[in-house]
């Protein structure tokens, strides 16, 4: 188990890192990184902490404390994925909405510019 622990603790260490270094480098937004943050850092805690992580297993009913924390961890990516799908979503209507008005706007130029009243 300790093993496994640790490998969660360096993969969380490692997420962590790579984020701070994507918003610094511009890679990412920092309120889109905010949710990896805190995902990463509930990896971390939970990777360290063993008494938590047995009391949680227990409370979930699984056998073991490294089942517990797949389990927990992947609920966590699970909720940030669930985030970014919606904030896709609503970017991709906002796409929609805004090339519906640069159509507009294209028609209404080129009815001005048929007219005669735009060069």
């Amino acid at each position: 188990m300790d093993r496994l622990l640790n490998v969660m603790t360096g993969l969380s260490v490692a997420l962590i890192l790579l984020v701070l270094v994507s918003v610094r480098r511009a890679h990412i937004r920092v309120e889109y990184s905010v949710s990896w943050l805190a995902a990463a850092a509930v990896l971390l805690v939970l990777s360290r902490l063993h008494g938590l992580l047995d009391w949680i297993a227990g409370f979930l009913g699984v056998a073991g404390a490294p089942l517990a924390l797949l389990i927990i961890v992947s609920s966590v990516f699970l909720m940030v994925f669930y985030r970014f799908s919606v904030i896709i979503s609503h970017l991709k209507d906002n796409n929609i909405a805004l090339a519906q008005r640069v159509a507009i706007l294209e028609f209404h130029l080129r009815s001005m510019h048929e007219k005669g009243q735009v060069q």
